[in-house]
């Protein structure tokens, strides 16, 4: 299975059959890989480096530097988690990597900060200059792809286009930056960078350093390599939009082995509105999940992988 590479430039394509185009290769990667590679997206490369390369300036940092934003210290989880914090599979040890998360930044006073049931909370920031305002731009640039994207969706679902405009106008995104030491042989039997999980939103926007490690599981239950396409994000699909698609859009299982060299990720997590209501779409047959408010999908999940949030409050 090759994972497709979609131009998505013409979604921005004043034509309407420029931008169906884009919606007929989105069609068989949604539904049958559930995984595909984004180039034509528009993110400046420069930025794309700039991120990656503050993203290293700050795990380099001294554990207790990174340990003062510590994310069990935020209701919406956004911060520092050191190797071992998260576990995406309760069978397993808990994953090898080092993370830092990042959320929308609404401003002071806002009505909705913070409201740790919804996923709004202040975001922590490292004392390193520009660092605040760099991750930001990056942020709005990912953000303004997602939206793009979706776009393309509707196209490809017989949506209008601006289907999901209002249900991601205050999104509860996550900007991830992820850290993998080098395995070296120190992992312990059946431990991952990364265990295996889908992820919770509507779509992830992967960019990679080059490093390999990122596999996911075809229908034949088989693990397969993700390579790393320069210039492209690797996206997919995740199981909110699975579910108002009825299962049409597949949220395909991935994980990432440890890395024989240390490997840097740096993850868009494009979860919608907290308010908006995830229900199967009219046409897409009997539905097979009940309507869920997305701030209450998104945080049974956090309580799954961050045992420290089991007691967060609702």
């Amino acid at each position: 299975m090759e994972l497709p590479v979609i131009d998505v430039s013409a979604l921005r394509s004043p034509a309407l059959a420029d931008r169906l185009r884009v919606a007929e290769r989105l069609h068989g990667a949604c539904r049958h890989t559930g995984f595909f590679y984004a180039v034509g997206h528009g993110v400046d490369p420069a930025l794309i480096a700039a991120v990656f390369a503050a993203s290293r300036q700050f795990f380099a940092q001294p554990l207790a530097a990174k340990r003062a934003l510590d994310l069990k210290q935020s209701p919406a989880n956004f911060g520092y988690g050191e190797i071992g914090s998260e576990q995406l599979q309760p069978d397993r040890p808990p994953d090898v990597n080092e993370s830092f998360n990042i959320g929308c930044e609404p401003p002071p006073g806002h009505p909705e900060l913070p409201a740790p049931g919804a996923g709004r909370a202040p975001n922590q920031w490292p004392d390193l200059p520009g660092w605040r305002e760099l991750m930001l731009r990056y942020f709005d640039a990912c953000l303004d792809l997602g939206r793009l994207i979706h776009r393309g969706f509707c196209l490809d679902l017989g949506l209008p286009e601006d289907f999901f405009a209002d249900k991601l106008d205050a999104p509860l995104a996550v900007l991830r930056l992820l850290y993998y030491p080098a395995s070296r042989g120190r992992t312990a039997p059946r431990q991952f960078g990364a265990g295996e999980h889908t992820d919770y939103g509507n779509l992830t926007l992967l960019a990679t350093d080059g490093v390999a490690g990122l596999q996911l599981r075809n229908r034949d239950g088989e693990w397969l390599d993700a390579p790393h396409v320069p210039g492209a994000f690797v996206c997919n699909i995740g199981d909110c939009l699975m579910r108002w698609t009825n299962d049409t859009y597949v949220s395909t299982p991935h994980r990432v082995l440890p890395p024989e060299h240390e490997r840097y990720s740096i993850p868009f997590f494009l979860d919608p509105n907290p308010e908006a209501e995830v229900r199967t779409l009219e046409g897409f047959g009997a539905s097979k999940y009940p309507p869920i408010r997305v701030a209450d999908y998104i945080k049974q999940r956090f309580d799954e992988t961050y045992p420290h949030r089991g007691d967060a409050a609702a």
